[in-house]
């Protein structure tokens, strides 16, 4: 029984440390940046819009203007990143 246990117990342990734990502090990261989003922040969409906050609408929208006098709102989820921050 211990030996087929062990096997099982090491592959577990293994994807935990080469996938699932990455992939978390990853999504925490992500998290936190859109948390701290203030206005002027130039951000990148995941339908790959550009452009600068000015505004935190609510708990799920974001104010992003994307040319002179053109303002959209976007979900919080919608944001990939930081325009020049590594990913």
């Amino acid at each position: 029984m211990s030996s087929i246990l062990m096997p099982m117990i090491l592959i577990f342990g293994i994807f935990y440390f080469l996938l699932i734990a990455p992939e978390r502090k990853k999504q925490k990261k992500r998290v936190e940046m859109i948390n701290n989003l203030k206005p002027g922040d130039k951000i990148i969409t995941n339908g790959g819009i550009y452009g600068t906050v000015v505004g935190i609408a609510d708990e799920t929208m974001i104010q992003v203007r994307i040319a002179d006098q053109v303002k959209i709102e976007v979900a919080r989820h919608a944001i990939a990143g930081l325009q020049g921050a590594p990913e």
